[in-house]
């Protein structure tokens, strides 16, 4: 599968097959010919699953802003926190529209103009499942929804999952759209190298059981 970000100016490759090593060098010369061709920045991470061995990297240590990138690490942590009993899928969030500046906690609005899915905001006032707002927050990218989940498990606690399994550059600082805290270069960053780490962590069930893994791959494969 071939994921393209276009506000990153980010390419990221995640694949289940395992290709021989001349089909390997042939798609890497593809890609860099592509990428030689196209204004902008580029990352690329590719590893086999079967193979740990066959990787194509290119540029693949360099930060990028995660934007969206960075629900998946939250959903991660929903599910790690929920299989160790901290939290459940079912329990009922209240869906809300202010959230605090990790800068000096003071609150701060989304706009549904500005978000994927504004039909979150009809909402606000009721609660919603934790099962539910994740769900939104990977299918429809809603912010609100991820603003919500980030409150629940906590951004701080995101990043520490993801660097116990070895992705080390990624962060996961903050909710969507904290203005003082972007001005401030205080914003969730990511590599190509991390997120092919992160997709091959759910693939493999390294972090929950083979049971939510699966959860969190058909939430993925919805989209």
């Amino acid at each position: 599968m071939l994921f393209r970000f276009l506000p990153l100016s980010f390419l990221f490759f995640l694949a289940c097959a395992q290709p021989s090593p001349s089909t390997l060098v042939e798609v890497e010369q593809i890609i860099q010919n592509r990428i030689n061709e196209v204004a902008g920045d580029f990352a690329v991470a590719f590893q086999s699953l079967d193979n740990p061995e066959e990787q194509l990297l290119i540029n693949a240590q360099e930060e990028f802003h995660a934007a969206s990138t960075m629900k998946t690490p939250v959903m991660l942590e929903v599910y790690k926190q929920a299989e160790a009993g901290q939290l459940n899928l079912d329990d009922s969030i209240l869906v809300k529209n202010e959230f605090y500046s990790i800068v000096d906690s003071s609150t701060y609005s989304l706009s549904p103009d500005d978000d994927s899915y504004s039909e979150l905001y009809e909402q606000i006032g009721t609660k919603q499942s934790l099962r539910d707002l994740v769900y939104h927050m990977i299918i429809s990218s809603s912010n609100l929804a991820t603003n919500i989940v980030i409150e629940v498990v906590g951004a701080d606690k995101a990043t520490q999952t993801l660097r116990d399994m070895g992705a080390n550059d990624i962060q996961v600082r903050r909710g969507v759209e904290d203005g003082k805290a972007y001005r401030q270069g205080l914003n969730n960053t990511t590599t190509a190298y991390d997120l092919m780490r992160l997709f091959e962590a759910i693939t493999q069930h390294e972090v929950v059981s083979t049971e939510a893994s699966q959860a969190m791959i058909d939430i993925l494969l919805d989209q």
